[in-house]
C-alpha cells in the first residue's frame, strides 16, 4: 500500500460541517492536487441541503456522496471516470455517487479545461488523495465513537466496520463528526490489485439525460425574455467588413436590432486561444431563430481587403509571433507553395550521425511525399452561447473547452473584474479543439451588453464551417536508406504546413536509426487554424506509418517485424537521449495487436490488411485494419486496436473513445477536405463537406488494453491518428497503389 502526502496546510483541503444536512464536506484545491474531477448522476434521494461551493467532496447524512466536476465534459467521459477514482479511494458504493458540474472558478480549480487528453493523467493523484483523505477521516471519527484503534476500523462500500466488536455504521451516520477530524498529513492509497471500481465498466452518468433529451447542452439554454442572435461575417479570408446596409433586415418581423461589434479592445495582447478570424462582425438580434435567419439573408454588406500584420501573443506564458499576410488565398497555390518550400533548406530540429554519408553508400533509397488539406471540425452542436450582461454582472452559459482562458479575455473586453463574471459550463456537443477558441462567447456577451437583455447566440452550420479555425494543411517528404542487408541506416523527414509544421522530431523512429535528420518549415496564412483532435499527430501518424510500410516492403520484411526490429534497437542501443517514447511499451502494443488480429496467419479471401502504430498524448496505440473492395469502394470489415494507456479507469468509456476515434479517423482520411478559391471556403454544409456515414463505419471494432499498473494517460485522441495509415496500408494491399494525398477517395486514379 502506497502513501501520499496531502499537502496539509497549503489550501489543498478545506473542511466544513454541512450544518443543515448534517453531512461532511471535504473541499480541495485543484491547484495543489493538479487535477480535474467529475462525478455521476442523481439516483438516490438527496439530503435536504448541501453546501453550494466549488471544489469539494461532500457526504450527506444518508450516505450519498457528491463530487463537483470542474472540467467541461465534451464526450470524453471524464464526468464518469474521474469520480470513479474518488469513489474507489473513498470506498463508497458507486450507486451512491452523484455528479454535479462545477461553475468556472479559478480560485478553487486549476487546469479547468479540456485538451491534450490529459484529464485523467493530471487528475489521478489529486482525485485519489481526495477520496483517501475523506475515508481516513471517516475511519478516525468511527474509531473515536466506538473507542477503538483506528487501525481496527475498515470500510466497504460506504460502510464502516469494527470486526472485533461486530459494530458497523454507514458513512452518513458519522459524516458530521468526521468533519471535525483534522485532515491527515499523509494518506494510504489502495493497491491496484484491491481496486473494485477502477477497471470496471461503468455507464456514462449523463446517458439517461442524453437519450431522453433532457437539457444538457448549451443550445438547450432557455431564459425568460431571452432574445436570439446570429452573426454575419465576411465571405472570404483576407477580407474585412467595410459597411452594412441593414434597413431591410430591421424592417422584418421580430427583429430588435442590427449592429456591428468589435471583438477585442485595441492594444489587447491576445492569449493563445484568442484566435479570431473576423474581429468585426454584424449582429442580428430578434425574437426567434427563424426570424433572425431570414433577416440575416437580406443584409447588404460591403467588404475590403485586410492589411498584413505581425503581432505578439501570449502562448501560455511565452511570447509568440504571429504573422497574418494580406491577400486572397487559393488551395492550388497552397500546394504549389508547399512543394516549393519542401525543396528548399529548412530548419534543422534534430540531427544524428552523418546522413549524407549514409545515403551515398545506401543499397536502396526509398522516397515519398505526403499531403493533407485543411479540415473543418464540424461539431454536431453548432457554436452557441448564452449571455446576460448588465452593468455590474455578466452571467454566461454554454459549451467551451478553455473557460479559464476565455474568462480573462472577456474580463478585458467588458472592462469587468473576474469576480463579476459567472460562466456556467454546459456539456459540449462535440469539441475536438474547435471550442477552445471561444470568440462566439465574446460575441454573445457584447450583444447582450448592447441589448441590455439575455441573449442566446447561435451559429448556423454555414457560419461555423466557413469561419475558420481549421486543422492546418500539411506536407511531408521522407527519405530512407537501406544497406545491402536491408537494414535501415538513414532516415530523413522534412515537414511543413500552412501555417504550422506537424513535426515531432523526437518521436519514433528517432532513436532507432543511426543517421537521422528532422527538419521543418512553415508558410504564413490568413486562414485561421487551431487545435484539431490529436494536433499535428493526426497527420504525422498517417504519413510516417504509411512510409514505414513502404520502407519495410523495400527491405523485404513484414511490416510489424520491421517496426519491432527498430524498437528493439531503440531499447538496447538508443541513438540520442531525447527520444520521447518507451520502446518496450511501443513494442508491446504491436505485439498485442499482432496476437489479437492473427496477423501473419493468413488473410481471408478478398481481405486486405494494413497495420499502423503511433505514440502521442502519453499513450501507445497499434491497429490492424481489414478491408475489402466492392465495386472499387473500400468496405472496412474490422479494426483490431491495441492500447497502452496505463491503468484503464473505465473500460467501457475507454473502449467507446477508441471506437469513436477509429470511425472519425477513417472518415477524415477518406473524405475530409476544405479547399479555398480567392479566400472563400468551397464547402459550407454537409451537402458538400463529406463526412463518414453510418453504413461506412467498420463492421466490427475490437479494442484490447495492455494490462499494467502505470498511471492513466490519454484516451480521447491517441487512437485517432494511426488508423489513417492502417487504412492507407490496407488500401495499398487491395489496389497495389500507394496513397500519398488525403482525402483518399479524392485520388480517383487509385480507387476508381
Amino acid at each position: 500500500m502506497s502513501s501520499m502526502k496531502t499537502h496539509y496546510g497549503r489550501r489543498s483541503f478545506l473542511k466544513s460541517t454541512a450544518l443543515a444536512g448534517g453531512g461532511m464536506m471535504l473541499g480541495f484545491s485543484w491547484l495543489a492536487a493538479a487535477c480535474q474531477n467529475a462525478t455521476k448522476e442523481e439516483i438516490l434521494a438527496m439530503p435536504k441541503e448541501w453546501f453550494n461551493i466549488n471544489g469539494f467532496l461532500k457526504i450527506g447524512e444518508n450516505g450519498v456522496v457528491t463530487i463537483m466536476s470542474p472540467n467541461p465534459e465534451g464526450g470524453q467521459n471524464v464526468k464518469t471516470a474521474m469520480p470513479m477514482i474518488v469513489a474507489e479511494e473513498l470506498d463508497v458504493d458507486w450507486e451512491k455517487v452523484i455528479v454535479e458540474q462545477a461553475p468556472l472558478n479559478t480560485d478553487l480549480y486549476k487546469r479547468q479545461f479540456i485538451g491534450g487528453s490529459q484529464a485523467l493523467r493530471q487528475g489521478w493523484e489529486g482525485l485519489r488523495m481526495a477520496g483517501a483523505s475523506a475515508r481516513h477521516m471517516l475511519r478516525e471519527a468511527a474509531a473515536q465513537s466506538w473507542k477503538v484503534p483506528v487501525e481496527e476500523v475498515t470500510t466497504e462500500a460506504g460502510i464502516l466496520h469494527h470486526k472485533k466488536s461486530g459494530k458497523s455504521m454507514g458513512y452518513g451516520e458519522i459524516a458530521s463528526a468526521a468533519a471535525s477530524i483534522p485532515v491527515p498529513k499523509e494518506v494510504q492509497l489502495k493497491e491496484v490489485k484491491d481496486f473494485k471500481i477502477i477497471g470496471t465498466p461503468r455507464k456514462n452518468v449523463d446517458m439517461l439525460k442524453i437519450v431522453t433529451g433532457k437539457p444538457l447542452f448549451g443550445i438547450d439554454t432557455q431564459r425568460e425574455g431571452m432574445l436570439i442572435a446570429m452573426i454575419a461575417h465576411p465571405p472570404a479570408f483576407g477580407l474585412k467588413l467595410k459597411s452594412v446596409d441593414d434597413s431591410a433586415a430591421r424592417a422584418m418581423p421580430g427583429i430588435k436590432d442590427v449592429f456591428t461589434i468589435k471583438l477585442l479592445n485595441d492594444g489587447y495582447k491576445k492569449q493563445f486561444f484568442d484566435t479570431v478570424t473576423y474581429p468585426e462582425v454584424v449582429a442580428i438580434v430578434g425574437n426567434s431563430t427563424w426570424e433572425v435567419m431570414n433577416a440575416k439573408k437580406v443584409l447588404k454588406m460591403e467588404f475590403e481587403p485586410i492589411t498584413a500584420k505581425t503581432e505578439t501573443i501570449d502562448r501560455l506564458g511565452r511570447d509568440m509571433t504571429v504573422r497574418t499576410p494580406a491577400g486572397l488565398e487559393n488551395t492550388t497555390t497552397h500546394f504549389e507553395k508547399m512543394t516549393e518550400m519542401a525543396a528548399k533548406p529548412a530548419t534543422v530540429k534534430r540531427r544524428d550521425g552523418d546522413l549524407d554519408a549514409a545515403f551515398k553508400t545506401a543499397a536502396k533509397i526509398v522516397e515519398a511525399k505526403y499531403t493533407a488539406p485543411f479540415l473543418a471540425h464540424n461539431c454536431m452542436e453548432p457554436m452557441n452561447f448564452f449571455a446576460h450582461v448588465i452593468a455590474d454582472k455578466a452571467e454566461l452559459a454554454g459549451p467551451l473547452q478553455k473557460p479559464e482562458f476565455t474568462e480573462k479575455t472577456l474580463s478585458d473586453r467588458l472592462g469587468m473584474s473576474l469576480e463579476k463574471i459567472d460562466i456556467q459550463m454546459t456539456r459540449l456537443g462535440g469539441g475536438f479543439g474547435r471550442r477552445s477558441y471561444a470568440h462566439w462567447l465574446l460575441e454573445a456577451a457584447l450583444i447582450s451588453q448592447k441589448m441590455n437583455a439575455p441573449v442566446k447566440l447561435i451559429y448556423t452550420r454555414e457560419d461555423d464551417m466557413t469561419a475558420g479555425i481549421y486543422r492546418p494543411a500539411y506536407h511531408a517528404t521522407f527519405r530512407a536508406a537501406l544497406d545491402a542487408d536491408n537494414n535501415l541506416i538513414a532516415y530523413h523527414q522534412k515537414t511543413g504546413g500552412i501555417p504550422e509544421s506537424p513535426l515531432h522530431e523526437n518521436r519514433f523512429p528517432a532513436g532507432a536509426v543511426d543517421n537521422y535528420l528532422a527538419e521543418d518549415w512553415t508558410i504564413d496564412s490568413n486562414i485561421t487554424i487551431g487545435s484539431f483532435r490529436a494536433p499535428r499527430s493526426n497527420f504525422m501518424a498517417a504519413a510516417e506509418q504509411s512510409f514505414l510500410d513502404e520502407v519495410a516492403e523495400a527491405a523485404g520484411k513484414d511490416p510489424i517485424e520491421f517496426r519491432l526490429e527498430l524498437l528493439k534497437k531503440a531499447k538496447s542501443n538508443p541513438v540520442g537521449d531525447k527520444n520521447d517514447y518507451d520502446a518496450d511499451r511501443y513494442a508491446g502494443v504491436l505485439e498485442l495487436v499482432r496476437e489479437k488480429s492473427g496477423w501473419g496467419k493468413g488473410e481471408a479471401t478478398g481481405v486486405s490488411r494494413g497495420v499502423s502504430a503511433y505514440f502521442c498524448h502519453d499513450t501507445y496505440v497499434a491497429q490492424v485494419l481489414d478491408l475489402t473492395l466492392e465495386n472499387g469502394k473500400p468496405i472496412i470489415q474490422k479494426v483490431h486496436c491495441a492500447i497502452d494507456c496505463g491503468i484503464v479507469v473505465n473500460p467501457l468509456g475507454a473502449t467507446n473513445l477508441a471506437e469513436g476515434c477509429i470511425v472519425d479517423g477513417i472518415g477524415n482520411a477518406l473524405y475530409g477536405e476544405m479547399t479555398f478559391k480567392d479566400g472563400v471556403p468551397d464547402k459550407s454544409n454537409f451537402d458538400t463537406y463529406r463526412i463518414i456515414r453510418h453504413s461506412e463505419a467498420p463492421k466490427a471494432i475490437e479494442v484490447h488494453f495492455v494490462k499494467n499498473e502505470i498511471n492513466p494517460t490519454g484516451m480521447g485522441e491517441p487512437p485517432y491518428p494511426p488508423v489513417m495509415a492502417a487504412l492507407a496500408n490496407a488500401l495499398y494491399k487491395a489496389t497495389g497503389k500507394r496513397l500519398y494525398q488525403q482525402p483518399f477517395l479524392g485520388e480517383k486514379s487509385v480507387l476508381g
